[in-house]
């Protein structure tokens, strides 16, 4: 007997998701997330399970978390003080950034400050070319002086990233070995080997912000795995990834980098996984919690990966999946600002205090109270009975601001609903508009503990297809690292053209990067496992600044075949941009290389089908569009395939409530998903 254990940290709430080996059956369970006693919230959630279905930690098989400590740290300004060593004479690298401001339409637009201020920035006398020949050693008093001058700043670590270390690493590395003889108690990474990538600012921001969180990040995972042995599980924890894929503990550790996006990046996974299964070629993932709103685009249940995503107030460089946050969660804080207007966000209630109805302390209306006051949740307990809404606390708070205004309790929560709505909608809609999407074709997969509750108010303001909810979408991170398979990166710069004179450096890059995976899997995994490796390269047309990654066969490289090479380039151009130019000379800039060996993934389960009419648990009323309706709650365990429902109406289940306004009706599909269109729109069959 042996499961496999998901886990999710969110800000409100910690999801698990537990996969039974024996039967395919997976159990799920919400418990309230602890930022004051990190990690609790695992032994409480296990011995939740051992109590309710008698799931002893020694029976666990595997155990996959994914993870916020280290993202919360970037966009909270909490790591560690570091010092920066740069090349003498490219010490403004973290100033001078890309020379971009944040948002091009706002004049009083700033650039955030660096993580590591100038007067932390220290010269280091060397020198590597271009093509990675070292013109002059690592002077042995610039790295004292640097080092004295960091001891004096009070910095705890230091970022070693020197010009050209894509191309050879070796200064740097020598630099971390002085530093080790001189000041072994500073915590020292070199940017070549965090992610060695061409282009300074983007290698430098990568490896300070892997240096930045990895104190807190190694605390964390020392501190979960220590607690994981005390309650008898066997097996030590992988790490979700940034890129979708898991690692182990030491990896984690060493490259923290690669788990900023761990939760995140988990969502889309299990987005991905109920969208490939159940056949949905054309989705937006839609993960509301606590604090924010995340879209991710997936096609043919895959999403869309890139690099560059934005970290609090900076880029990474790493693989990761495209992921873009867009504005409110259900914990965002209402407020009045001082001439009078109505605010919603960016603050956030979180897990403590949590909204007022949550009744764990909070004082003060968040988007999840106004739905409380608008009668649209507090039909049942939320997060596994980890919660009873209160409903007239959340109107009390809301009459707070109602009263100002002017207006009663249920315009306010109204206007808190749409201003949330509208935040959402601006966000989203430029992120539609950036991939060249048509929204009709679209639907909305909804998940988090708030994406089903304001999902459909969303959609219909998008003129999306409609809005998929999963059977079990409030803890659908947790499923995500469940099914995610073992995954890493690799990345060789080549910066060629594409000519014959290149041919030979791309058989021996690929296999070089080959070597390295499978030294990697064989080190971490034994080698034992299935994997496969995909290929792909970053490619521009020679004098453009940035690249596209395009798709490649390995025997394409090894035989160099560059017509193939070419033809594939092409090809891609041509499906982002609508066109190519085949006399263009090419560049190819990176070599890249993933590696990944499949996990375990349960089987979708089919739905009976219904044979009889919707039960409805009760009637109650509840503030729609500006006026009160007479809504039917159902509960989702009673739904079967082929039921139907017409808004507005309320399903209730254990791990989070869909709220479907009046115009749109539900059809549940043989998955269990709740299909929700617009009443004329048409709907999808599955």
């Amino acid at each position: 007997m042996s499961y496999r254990v998901g886990v999710d940290i969110g800000g409100s709430f910690t999801d698990f998701a537990v996969l039974d080996e024996r039967d395919n059956s997976i159990r799920t369970l919400k418990v309230l997330s602890r930022p004051d006693s990190p990690g609790s919230e695992i032994t409480t959630g296990l011995a939740q399970f051992r109590e309710r279905d008698g799931i002893q930690p020694q029976e666990i098989s595997a155990f996959t978390h994914g993870t916020t400590v280290g993202v919360n740290a970037v966009i909270q300004r909490k790591g560690v003080r570091l010092a920066l060593f740069a090349t003498d004479g490219f010490c403004d690298v973290l100033e001078l950034a890309r020379l971009k401001i944040p948002h091009i339409h706002d004049l009083f637009s700033r650039r955030p400050a660096p993580l590591i201020s100038r007067d932390r920035v220290f010269a280091i006398r060397e020198r590597t070319n271009r093509d990675g020949r070292v013109l002059q050693e690592v002077d042995r008093q610039s790295v004292v002086k640097a080092i004295d001058g960091a001891r004096a700043a009070g910095c705890e670590g230091i970022v070693v990233s020197l010009l050209h270390s894509y191309r050879n690493g070796g200064n740097e590395a020598r630099v971390r070995e002085l530093v080790a003889e001189l000041a072994p108690d500073l915590l020292t990474s070199c940017s070549a080997e965090i992610w060695p990538i061409i282009r300074e600012y983007e290698r430098t921001i990568t490896a300070v912000i892997n240096a930045y969180v990895q104190p807190k990040v190694i605390h964390y995972l020392d501190s979960f795995e220590r607690a994981l042995k005390e309650m008898g599980v066997p097996v030590p924890p992988r790490i979700t990834k940034s890129n979708g894929g898991v690692m182990g503990l030491a990896q984690a550790k060493a490259e923290c980098v690669q788990m900023v996006l761990s939760g995140t990046a988990s969502g889309v996974i299990g987005a991905s996984y109920i969208a490939e299964n159940c056949g949905f070629d054309r989705l937006l993932s839609l993960d509301i919690g606590g604090t924010s709103a995340d879209v991710a685009v997936i096609i043919d249940g895959r999403p869309e990966y890139g690099s560059g995503e934005i970290i609090g107030d900076f880029p990474i460089y790493i693989p990761s999946v495209s992921v873009t946050s867009v504005g409110q969660g259900g914990g965002s804080i209402a407020w009045i600002d001082s001439l009078g207007v109505l605010q919603v966000g960016p603050d956030s209630a979180g897990s403590l205090p949590g909204p007022v109805c949550f009744r764990r302390g909070g004082t003060e209306a968040t988007a999840t109270d106004a739905f409380a006051a608008c009668g649209m949740i507090g039909h049942g307990d939320l997060g596994y009975n980890a919660v009873q809404v209160d409903v007239a606390g959340a109107r009390a708070a809301v009459q707070k601001l109602a009263e100002p205004l002017g207006i009663s309790i249920e315009e306010t929560a109204e206007n808190i609903i749409a201003l949330a709505i509208s935040s959402m909608y601006s966000d989203t809609s430029g992120l539609i508009s950036r991939f060249g999407l048509d929204p009709r074709e679209f639907y909305f997969l909804a998940f988090g503990g708030a994406g089903p509750m304001m999902g459909c108010f969303l959609a219909r303001e998008l003129k999306l297809k409609g809005v998929v909810v999963p059977p079990t979408p409030g803890v659908l991170s947790a499923l995500g690292g469940l099914v995610a398979d073992i995954k890493n990166d690799f990345i060789n710069t080549l910066y060629c053209d594409l000519n014959p004179a290149a041919s030979a450096a791309l058989h021996d890059a690929s296999g070089v990067l080959r070597d390295e995976a499978e030294g990697w899997l064989q080190r971490e995994y034994g080698g034992d496992l299935p994997y496969r490796l995909s290929f792909s390269a970053d490619m521009r047309y020679r004098g453009q600044s940035f690249e596209i990654d395009v798709a490649l066969e390995e025997e394409w490289l090894r035989a160099g075949n560059l017509a193939a090479i070419r033809q594939a380039f092409d090809a891609h151009h041509t499906r982002l941009f609508g066109h190519h130019d085949e006399h263009a000379a090419v560049q190819l800039i990176n070599l890249r290389l993933v590696l990944s060996s499949p996990t375990p993934k349960p089987q979708m389960n089919l739905l009976a089908a219904a044979e009889g009419p919707v039960q409805v648990l009760r009637q109650v009323e509840a503030w729609i569009d500006g006026r009160w309706w007479q809504v039917d709650v159902v509960s989702r365990s009673a739904l079967a395939a082929g039921h139907q429902l017409t808004g507005p109406v309320i399903v209730a289940q254990d791990d989070c409530t869909t709220c479907v306004p009046p115009q749109m009706q539900v059809d549940v599909d043989r998955f269990g998903n709740l299909i929700i269109t617009p009443v004329s729109g048409e709907h999808h069959g599955n």
